[in-house]
């Protein structure tokens, strides 16, 4: 069970990615999370990452294939794997299905979140986090325009992270929609790819995408 998740930034993709790899018994591979991790243990991969990390810059292309070859051969992912947040546009497809045919662990199936550009735009500029207890909502509660003006959880004043504005959420639609989206209808070409429902709720997102991801493979080849 080989997959990529794909959807706009706030469809949910990171969540959905942690459920499956949960219920599937098949790692998340986060491309943020890997570099971290790498980073984070010193080795010889983490410390040429850390040296563009460190400045603001993106860590090139050819980098982040080299930890994600390392990783997916881990014996973790012989059963399969979820990524999340890779690939991004095309020069990065090209590197990954090089990679993953030199391996022999081809991509099976890649889910895409379907969220209108209003949803998300009312999701990112929605959040906020808790300036007492630290944890992450929304004004608005889901699938409902009631609004919510202090935490729910201590009651402590609601503030807004610094990168939800319009001008940073619209340029990161912009982004999505000039480089990730061709990805995505590469794999569309191959008839690999299953729609969702991004607007439901996180749970009946994850119930369609189980229903199906269990249709589609041998429930005596996957762990749940």
């Amino acid at each position: 069970m080989n997959l990529i998740i794909f959807g706009p930034p706030g469809a949910g993709k990171g969540t959905q990615a942690k459920k499956i790899s949960e219920y599937f018994n098949i790692p998340n591979i986060s491309t943020g999370d890997m570099l971290r991790e790498v980073v984070k243990k010193g080795t010889s991969f983490g410390r040429k990452a850390e040296k563009y990390i460190s400045k603001g810059n993106l860590v090139p292309d050819e980098l982040v294939i080299k930890i994600l070859k390392k990783r997916i051969k881990r014996k973790d992912c012989n059963k399969g794997f979820i990524l999340d947040g890779f690939p991004r546009n095309i020069k990065q497809q090209k590197y990954l299905s090089s990679l993953l045919e030199e391996i022999e662990k081809p991509i099976e199936q890649v889910i895409n979140l379907i969220v209108t550009d209003e949803e998300i735009k009312k999701r990112l500029l929605g959040r906020r986090v808790c300036s007492e207890c630290k944890k992450n909502f929304n004004i608005y509660q889901s699938n409902s325009d009631e609004k919510i003006d202090k935490c729910p959880v201590c009651g402590g004043k609601l503030m807004i992270r610094g990168d939800d504005n319009i001008e940073t959420v619209k340029n990161r639609l912009n982004v999505y929609s000039e480089q990730t989206k061709p990805v995505i209808e590469h794999y569309y070409k191959k008839n690999f790819v299953i729609e969702i429902d991004g607007e439901n709720s996180p749970e009946g997102v994850f119930k369609d995408i189980k229903n199906i991801l269990e249709d589609i493979f041998d429930k005596d080849q996957i762990c749940c």
